[in-house]
């Protein structure tokens, strides 16, 4: 399987900052779910060996283009290597013109990505209900909701069920941006919109629970300058306070719209993405966040490795006792929130599972550091596919404003794509609900609109047949997903 293709090679070697055991000895903490990593990891093959024919295939198909038989070939070989039909269309007239191979490429990989979604449920269903950190543990820190905004970097795909190692919830929600750089007006709706269904009885039991807002920046220790977050300059510090100050103007606008207090709590998280490995940066009693106060779950791995359970988690919970000391928070009047403290605790035991799954099935560190990922996926996302480096995600309303999410996918595809002759796959999918009348047919002409602004902002990509746009529509409210629509199809009114 070529889990490198399309990428730079790291040809650099670095030294391991996490695991510390000898060639001949295996890491293994007493706080890792061994099962649930095996489970992840089967999981992370099965969806990559999706996509890792892909390219092969498409060679070989280049070979056999101008055969007398070649379209009676090609699906065989299709099918015996990818296990799908490819379209006539795209084959047939190959003798006169040539094979589109970006065309092929793309349908593929668009293929592939509909298979993942499809089977989704069947995939996961040996690890969705194996998390700690899951609905009942959510609502035990005193929150009916979390919700997170990560980077559209493809590396934080896997967010959710590997390095944070949360459970599938209704109660969480996740939306990403370039450079965690979050609407405000859009979260300032979600925030009012949730509380609205607390206040009014819509979530029985949480009463006096809280909403929680996270923000998910990410950095590369072996390469910090060049492998981190691309719309932030790879600049780890940047990053983080820019995610900070997002954070902040989030709070002080719904302080100062709906009176003071009644901002929702929040998290500051950092990922490297090379190991894994989380920072945890905790707030104080008042909910104030220092850029430099937090525990680094890579430093806990290393230092509790080989203590019982009991006694790792004696110290991770020293760890960030230790955080909050050293950075001017008074023992006893300053500390966190008792929810809160046992949310970063969950936390950080959690990923410590991911950093041994790492260890255990990546040398400890992921061999391509930087970006892998596939395609472009533009408007809204799905929540069936979870795994590193599968798709860039760019939230998009509209193209006007989120171009700058876009401009950043394809700096990145220019130079694992166009660089290398391939076309860049985009995918335009948003959501619609069954329960409301016309909104099928409305959510594919939105889908239309911001194909033809993607391909007219990218134009000379476009027509250089460098940019294939694929759209798409799901069913929140139904079973319908990932359908795709072609433009030549008429409309099917619901």
């Amino acid at each position: 399987m070529d889990k490198t293709e399309n990428s730079p090679v790291i040809t650099e070697q670095f030294v391991d900052p996490v695991s510390i055991d000898g060639p001949e000895q295996a890491c293994k903490h007493s706080l890792v779910n061994t099962d649930l990593n095996e489970f992840l990891h089967i999981y992370e093959e099965l969806v990559r060996s999706r996509f890792s024919a892909i390219k092969n295939t498409i060679k070989t198909l280049s070979i056999y283009q101008h055969d007398l038989d070649f379209v009676t070939h090609a699906q065989r070989i299709a099918m015996d290597q990818l296990h799908y039909m490819l379209p006539v269309s795209l084959l047939e007239d190959s003798w006169v013109a040539g094979l589109n191979l970006r065309a092929l490429y793309s349908y593929c990989v668009f293929h592939s990505f509909k298979e993942c979604v499809a089977k989704a449920r069947f995939d996961q269903a040996s690890w969705r209900d194996c998390y700690v950190l899951n609905t009942d543990f959510i609502h035990s820190c005193g929150y009916h909701t979390v919700n997170i905004s990560s980077c559209a970097d493809g590396r934080l795909q896997g967010l959710l069920p590997f390095i944070l190692r949360i459970g599938p919830s209704e109660s969480v929600y996740i939306k990403s941006y370039a450079g965690t750089m979050f609407n405000i007006e859009e979260n300032i709706v979600d925030w009012a919109h949730r509380e609205l269904e607390r206040l009014s009885g819509g979530l029985p039991g949480h009463e006096n629970n809280n909403y929680l807002k996270i923000a998910v920046y990410h950095y590369s220790s072996s390469n910090p300058t060049h492998q981190g977050c691309a719309a932030h300059g790879s600049d780890t510090r940047k990053a983080c306070e820019s995610a900070l100050a997002r954070l902040n103007e989030l709070r002080a606008a719904i302080n100062n719209t709906y009176g003071r207090g009644a901002a929702p709590d929040i998290l500051l998280i950092g990922v490297d993405t090379d190991l894994d490995s989380i920072r945890v940066h905790f707030p104080d009693a008042s909910g104030n966040i220092l850029p430099d106060r937090y525990v680094d779950s890579g430093d806990v791995y290393k230092k509790s490795l080989g203590m019982d359970q009991e006694a790792a988690r004696t110290y991770i919970a020293e760890s960030v006792s230790k955080a909050e000391s050293q950075n001017g928070i008074n023992q006893k009047k300053d500390k966190m929130a008792t929810g809160m403290r046992n949310l970063v605790l969950g936390l950080v035991e959690a990923n410590l599972s991911q950093i041994e799954f790492v260890i255990q099935y990546h040398a400890g560190r992921y061999r391509v550091i930087g970006h892998n990922e596939r395609f472009i996926c533009a408007g809204e996302s799905m929540k069936e596919l979870y795994l590193r480096n599968k798709y860039y995600f760019a939230h998009l309303n509209t193209v006007e404003e989120g171009a700058a999410d876009l401009d950043v996918g394809i700096k990145i595809f220019t130079e694992l794509n166009i660089k290398h002759g391939l076309a860049i796959p985009i995918l335009v999918h948003y959501h619609y609900s069954s329960h409301v009348p016309g909104a099928r047919n409305r959510t594919i002409r939105r889908c239309r609109r911001v194909k033809a602004a993607i391909e007219a902002r990218y134009s000379q990509l476009h027509e250089k047949g460098l940019l294939y746009c694929q759209i798409a529509i799901s069913d929140i409210a139904g079973t319908e997903r990932c359908t795709f629509v072609e433009d030549q199809v008429k409309e099917a009114g619901h």
